[in-house]
């Protein structure tokens, strides 16, 4: 853990920069949408992202990356991003959260980064991780290892509510299959999406959204973006990698996870308060709104969440 005395107030000194990256790698995006250009898409927010960090005042690593799945280009694991003077930041970043969405010009694609203090964030390999997350109320009210309606009744009970009013958000995949069974049959809501689970765990912590629970198989990095932003608010994430295959496997090893199958605990996942998530939307969604073109002025809408003694998280409209 992380200790008070080792901090670099991340949150504190360096949210405005952050912001700015995503706000770029939006805009960079944008012309990409509904274009069916996954890559290219990909490309130009990768491109903004870089850029812009490496104008900032720290001494940046990327420990989770983006693009190994999709074979998409990298701001890859290892990469050392900033002027070398300042702060040193672990660094996670996804440049189009939902590439699939935005080259259809679907909703809910956005341009994300967490950062935390230096050694603080799980350097988790590009493979499957399943997931279970909460809000504030139902932190610690959850476990893997418990059957799914054993968290469902956990987390009603936390909630104060009748289990038929729990909705859980569940990728629509035919791997889900089982899991919405198992929901449905508590009497329980399930609440379906596309693509972009980073987003769905986001809205667990915060109440206006109605959601309550999110549970499946997705991404590693978006696991650990996830968890940074769920720091940040307060909630609750467990997770566990799965890999597919030999090759998998090693590479766990090799990033420093010898025991690949173990359940994570958010405190694994992120081991410092001082950290903080930020995100802007390239198209519309649940959580933020798309970039908007007008008369050559861009308009953007970001959501930034902040750790430690800072603990909250705000919404923001900028003009560029």
């Amino acid at each position: 853990m992380i200790t008070n005395a080792e901090r670099n107030d991340v949150a504190g000194q360096m949210h405005m920069d952050f912001l700015a990256v995503t706000q770029q790698a939006a805009i960079a995006a944008y012309p990409w949408i509904g274009k069916g250009c996954k890559q290219e898409a990909d490309e130009a927010g990768t491109t903004a992202m870089r850029e812009n960090m490496n104008r900032i005042g720290m001494c940046g690593r990327i420990v989770i990356g983006e693009g190994e799945m999709d074979e998409a280009p990298m701001l890859y694991i290892g990469e050392l991003l900033g002027t070398g003077q300042g702060p040193r930041v672990d660094i996670a970043v996804d440049p189009v959260e939902g590439t699939s969405l935005m080259a259809t010009g679907q909703d809910n694609a956005i341009a994300v980064i967490a950062a935390s203090s230096e050694g603080s964030l799980l350097h988790a390999p590009d493979m499957y991780m399943k997931k279970l997350a909460v809000g504030p109320q139902a932190a610690g009210r959850i476990h893997l290892d418990w059957p799914m309606s054993e968290n469902v009744l956990s987390v009603a009970d936390a909630l104060g509510k009748k289990v038929s009013d729990v909705t859980v958000m569940i990728q629509d995949r035919p791997r889900h299959k089982q899991l919405i069974r198992d929901v449905l049959d508590t009497g329980a809501r399930v609440r379906l999406f596309s693509d972009g689970d980073v987003t769905g765990a986001i809205a667990t912590a915060i109440e206006e959204y109605n959601v309550d629970m999110l549970a499946g198989t997705g991404g590693a990095p978006e696991g650990v973006l996830a968890a940074v932003a769920l720091r940040c608010l307060g909630g609750d994430i467990q997770a566990q990698l799965l890999p597919q295959h030999d090759g998998e496997y090693e590479r766990c090893i090799q990033m420093g996870l010898p025991q690949p199958g173990t359940i994570l605990t958010l405190d694994d996942m992120v081991q410092s308060d001082d950290c903080l998530f930020v995100a802007t939307g390239i198209t519309d969604g649940m959580l933020l709104q798309g970039v908007r073109q007008r008369n050559g002025t861009a308009l953007t809408h970001s959501f930034i969440a902040y750790g430690g003694s800072y603990a909250k998280f705000q919404f923001i409209e900028s003009y560029h």
